[in-house]
């Protein structure tokens, strides 16, 4: 399978430096260093090279692009095609969708429209949207609907919902299993009605805050829910389970729920702005940083606003037990912390997506600077993509110790 594999050029700038300047004596110790540092990279490559290809061989993955950061160096693995038929090269430019992982967008939405006084996540509904008055769904805060636990909202607004209006009757009439908080029931319906509220709160609409305001502020330069005209050729497609070519189609809270597109590169920006929150101002800081903090704790890991985290450093059965289907698929009891609280000691924070055609993965540890991003176009097995980045994990840590 072919493959591209590029390395930022400050990345080989430091250590020729670092040996340029460096007194006389320590020359030898620098040099060694550098070698070190060589051959640690040669290894990651290595690695990233045989998990990923295995990887796409044994579920017949068209393309992937791999995207790591490490201690600050950005690392880009480009494998496959973009589009069979048309044998386009994946770059790291290449458009995925990232299904579920679209998510963490709307909750730093919601997190930034709360710091700009548009919101309060303590909110209910009915604020935004007055027809939800006296509903059962009005009694949960904007932040349950964003943590899942809004009292048991389905996967799925039902198919024959297809406009605002009917949006509308359906939450009206819907009649919740338990009380908010009790339970966190993976949604698309609970997250997506967030990101359209926070749409309407910010006098807007949800595709137009992310795409005109949330996009831009975070210096995203190819990531877009409507991809436009001048971008479709870097769009990629998808191939689902009998290898047909595919895209993503339009319902209800696609946008809120799975619906950006985005480069490995671009998701990796996002990434290292997640290690380090400080590297942007003002609101959008605090906005990033209150999408990790711990809301509730559920089975074997922490729900987050969007991110999903866990005790660092974590098991692969850890992981594995976090993004299996008893956590996404079925009703489970959640201990909320009160007050809410951040981060508490080193965590591994991740996130998985799906859409028909495509495959995401992207997990970082901010004490140890490390992220991975794993986009594909197929929607191969979660359990797989969580060991080849836990793989690729255990890799870059190799590396962190060798670097100058």
């Amino acid at each position: 399978m072919p493959f591209r594999l590029n390395f930022v050029s400050t990345c080989f700038a430091t250590v020729f430096f670092a040996f340029a300047l460096a007194p006389a004596g320590s020359h030898a110790a620098t040099a060694a260093k550098a070698s070190t540092s060589a051959d640690a990279t040669a290894a990651l490559r290595q690695k990233v090279d045989a998990t990923m290809q295995a990887v796409m061989s044994e579920y017949a993955v068209p393309g992937m692009a791999v995207a790591l950061t490490v201690d600050g160096r950005t690392y880009f693995f480009n494998y496959g095609v973009a589009s069979k038929e048309q044998k386009t090269a994946v770059t790291q430019e290449t458009l995925f969708e990232l299904g579920s992982v679209s998510k963490i967008f709307t909750a730093t939405l919601a997190s930034y429209a709360e710091e700009q006084g548009f919101l309060s996540l303590d909110d209910h509904p009915s604020k935004y949207l007055p027809q939800l008055k006296g509903s059962a769904i009005d009694r949960a805060s904007l932040r349950q609907l964003g943590t899942y636990s809004a009292a048991g909202l389905p996967l799925q607004v039902p198919d024959n919902i297809t406009d605002s209006q009917q949006m509308i009757t359906y939450f009206q009439n819907w009649k919740p299993s338990v009380t908010p908080g009790s339970v966190r029931l993976y949604s698309n319906a609970s997250i997506g009605l967030l990101g359209h509220l926070t749409g309407l709160a910010m006098q807007s609409n949800f595709t137009d805050a992310a795409q005109g305001i949330l996009f831009p502020e975070l210096g995203l330069k190819h990531s877009y829910i409507t991809v436009p005209d001048q971008a479709m050729a870097d769009y990629a497609w998808g191939y689902d389970k009998n290898n047909r070519a595919v895209r993503v189609t339009p319902g209800m809270f696609d946008a809120e729920a799975y619906g950006v597109k985005a480069s490995a590169s671009d998701m990796l920006r996002m990434v290292q702005l997640n290690i380090e929150p400080e590297q942007l101002s003002g609101p959008l800081r605090y906005a990033v940083v209150a999408t990790q903090v711990a809301y509730e704790d559920v089975a074997v890991m922490v729900q987050g606003l969007g991110w999903e985290q866990y005790r660092y450093p974590v098991t692969l059965t850890q992981l594995l037990q976090g993004n299996a289907p008893a956590i996404s698929g079925q009703a489970q009891p959640v201990h909320a912390f009160q007050p809410q609280q951040a981060p508490v000691g080193p965590r591994l924070f991740n996130k998985t997506g799906s859409t028909g055609g495509f495959g995401s993965y992207v997990l970082f540890v901010p004490e140890q600077k490390i992220g991975i991003v794993m986009l594909a176009n197929k929607n191969f097995p979660i359990p797989a993509r969580v060991t080849a980045a836990y793989t690729v994990l255990e890799q870059a840590l190799r590396l962190k110790t060798a670097l100058p």
